[in-house]
């Protein structure tokens, strides 16, 4: 991914344990160990001190506890500020930026336990303004884009940069070219545009003759997750209170590890099910969410009781 000019965190990527300890030591053992191919959204190990590092080292490229995922890894400086999800609708020469947004990364509540798929996140998230999203917005794509049109890349589709905002600006954690999860069930529910005409414009070329409309409440998403997620966790649960929770307003339930067995739905995945709710404000959509998730059981369901809490 053309990158001309971004603002990224230091990063190198390594085969050997031997010289990706040594780089981790130039950190001083304080960076995030991340699996270079694809986890599941699990694959990052945050560290501290050097001995974590290299605990973390062993473990990815040794030990292989992420398979071939972990067959080479990349060491990242760990970088101190608030973590926002930034997503753009990009045709190739026009990025259209999405409102703000904030994952929850962490199994448990106050961002401990490892590091998951996302156990869920609101839209949109105060620590920036429409002013300073659109600067930040500019320092990471229009670079990008002036990256790809000189490497003749042709880039058409969802771009989703993780960006840490620090005390020296904004910084890329990631890029991603495909939607956010669970940002996107909070970005569809507000989405007032039609998404499909969107994705033809991205395709054709006319990006720049749409303008994106948002509806101004708030949306929540609440992540439910298997027993044990995201370690090793039981399939085939029953779950239940599915339609009690659709009863609620302006709530929808997004079935992620689910399949039906005879009549029944179970679970059939780590992250379960993305109840969302849409309200006037944080708390009052917080509220209705939460409210969704009181409804809905399944043995060893486990889920964050945070989402949103460090907006308020």
């Amino acid at each position: 991914m053309a990158r001309h000019g971004v603002p990224t965190a230091q990063s190198a990527t390594f085969a050997d344990a031997t010289a990706a300890k040594n780089f981790a030591a130039s950190l001083g053992g304080r960076c995030a160990v991340k699996a270079d191919g694809l986890a599941l959204g699990k694959g990052v190990l945050l560290c501290a001190s050097v001995a974590e590092a290299n605990r973390a080292i062993d473990e990815i490229l040794v030990a292989k506890s992420f398979g071939m995922a972990g067959a080479k890894i990349v060491i990242q400086e760990l970088l101190d500020g608030m973590e926002i999800s930034l997503h753009a609708l990009c045709d190739g020469k026009t990025a259209k930026l999405f409102p703000t947004a904030q994952d929850h990364k962490q199994a448990l509540d106050g961002d401990h336990g490892l590091n998951t798929g996302g156990m869920g996140a609101y839209s949109p998230a105060p620590f920036l303004s429409e002013a300073e999203l659109k600067r930040v917005g500019e320092e990471i794509l229009t670079p990008w884009l002036r990256g790809c049109a000189s490497e003749s890349i042709d880039f058409r589709g969802i771009l989703y940069p993780g960006v840490m905002l620090t005390k020296a600006g904004p910084k890329v954690l990631e890029f991603n070219a495909r939607f956010g999860d669970p940002e996107t069930q909070v970005f569809l529910t507000r989405l007032e545009n039609d998404l499909v005409e969107l994705l033809v414009a991205s395709v054709d070329g006319t990006l720049d003759q749409i303008e994106l409309k948002w509806s101004p409440l708030v949306s929540v998403c609440v992540v439910l997750a298997s027993g044990g997620y995201p370690g090793n966790y039981a399939k085939g649960k029953p779950i239940s209170g599915l339609e009690a929770a659709a009863e609620l307003p302006n709530t929808k339930v997004f079935h992620a590890g689910t399949t039906r067995a005879d009549e029944a739905v179970v679970t059939n995945g780590g992250r379960v099910l993305g109840v969302t709710a849409w309200a006037a404000d944080l708390r009052a959509a917080r509220a209705l969410a939460y409210a969704a998730v009181e409804k809905i059981q399944f043995d060893g369901a486990h889920f964050r009781r945070d989402i949103g809490a460090k907006a308020l």
